[in-house]
């Protein structure tokens, strides 16, 4: 496979994860599908990531995320014992 290709398909791969987190999110249902409403919040998350207090905000918005991702973990392994 060409060079090309195989980035291309990191490429795509990324972009499909990053889609991925907004519908696990629930931003997708939430907004029932506004690619305006969601394009705008995703705007707003980079202005605040740029102001004075963006480094509070990363941190606040990581441990969230980290938390998250870890009660699914747990729930996943919960639920694979049963």
């Amino acid at each position: 496979m060409r060079t090309w290709q195989v980035e291309r398909r990191k490429r795509t791969r990324h972009l499909i994860e990053l889609g991925g987190l907004v519908v696990k999110a629930g931003v997708v249902e939430l907004t029932n599908d506004d690619r305006a409403i969601i394009y705008g919040a995703l705007l707003w998350i980079g202005a605040e990531l740029q102001n004075r207090e963006g480094e509070h905000a990363r941190d606040l918005w990581a441990a969230r995320g980290k938390h998250a991702f870890d009660a699914e973990r747990h729930e996943d392994c919960k639920n694979r014992r049963t």
